[in-house]
């Protein structure tokens, strides 16, 4: 699809050559000044337009005002030139030559210095400057069913514009159409996590119908969009971030956002905690706080169904998560003393 766009590209090159050969030699001026301009500007408009679909609006604009600036500075410093009787022969050359240069200076000046300039023009309108840009987010199809970034765009936590690419609904609809009545359920609740998003008022959700045929898989699909828009992508896989990474596409993974919320438990914090269940060793009691963290209560057996409260003594950290051991905090030192020796019989 690549080499289709390239040849593509190349014969539409031709072809204005071509166009403008045979206008010139019908309007009797020598043909290949033309041929040269006009091929010469048009390979510049194809290679700059995969830079200019991957432009945010802002930059557009900056762009555009650098490039204006750039043109008038250029026809005010020519003319003055072109009334030297020597050069007034090469005149459509040389306003040629300056607008093309002052015209790229002024393009670049602007581009990389947008955020001065857009400073600049909002102090001299009197409203305050907007520092950050709005950021598209795009959503995968696994955050849309975990549905935890519907509660953290409610609390505001997410800035931007969430966009949910067409492709990714598709996926969602052959989920929840799907025989398996898990599939069928994991389905119908990204279904219904998308109409909360849109319903919801703190982040604009933005529907995208671009589709990428030539790339069959779903992650690659949005590994392009996001590159097109300069968008982040917001997901459960972690395998679509590694493949993210190398591609210097950002991504947000919702897991580990919630891995660095998780409350820190400290050796000699107390905490109260149902205990639902035995351990693996014996004596030992199991519970889980509200994010899902294991916790090992030692001496906690006797006590299953019930809230004690407890005090940390270690917290392992495992590839899983976190594994938090504690001991029941009203135990007496000599009960204790009591089931080490007992331990050790």
């Amino acid at each position: 699809m690549k080499m289709e766009q390239v040849r593509l590209r190349v014969l539409f090159v031709i072809l204005v050559g071509v166009i403008c050969y045979g206008v010139a030699d019908n309007l009797g001026f020598d043909p290949w000044m033309p041929t040269l301009v006009g091929g010469w500007i048009t390979t510049i408009v194809v290679v700059a337009e995969r830079g200019l679909v991957r432009a945010s609006i802002r930059e557009l604009m900056i762009g555009g005002l650098g490039l204006g600036v750039g043109v008038v500075l250029a026809n005010l410093l020519a003319y003055p030139i072109l009334l030297i009787d020597p050069l007034k022969q090469l005149a459509p050359f040389i306003l040629l030559f300056i607008n093309v240069i002052f015209a790229s200076v002024g393009l670049t000046v602007a581009v990389k210095r947008g955020e001065e300039i857009t400073n600049f023009l909002s102090r001299l309108s009197g409203k305050k400057a907007q520092i950050r840009e709005t950021k598209y987010k795009i959503l995968d199809t696994s955050v849309i069913i975990d549905g935890r970034i519907a509660d953290l765009c409610e609390i505001g936590f997410i800035e931007g514009i969430l966009v949910i690419p067409n492709f990714i609904l598709t996926e969602l609809q052959q989920i929840a159409d799907s025989s398996a009545s898990t599939k069928r359920t994991r389905g119908r609740r990204g279904l219904d996590m998308l109409n909360r998003l849109q319903s919801q008022e703190n982040i604009p959700t933005q529907i995208v119908d671009k589709d990428f045929p030539h790339i069959p898989e779903v992650d690659g699909k949005l590994l392009q969009l996001a590159k097109i828009m300069g968008a982040d992508i917001i997901t459960n896989d972690y395998n679509l971030k590694k493949v993210a990474k190398i591609q210097n596409v950002k991504v947000m993974n919702i897991n580990e956002i919630a891995t660095a919320l998780k409350p820190v438990l400290l050796p000699g914090e107390s905490l109260k905690i149902s205990i639902l269940k035995e351990g693996e060793n014996p004596n030992q009691g199991v519970a889980y706080l509200e994010d899902g963290t294991m916790v090992v209560i030692e001496g906690g057996k006797k006590y299953i169904g019930k809230e004690m409260e407890v005090l940390v003594t270690s917290v392992l950290q495992t590839t899983t998560g976190k594994m938090i051991f504690t001991e029941i905090k009203n135990e007496t030192g000599k009960e204790r003393k009591r089931r080490v020796k007992g331990k050790a019989n």
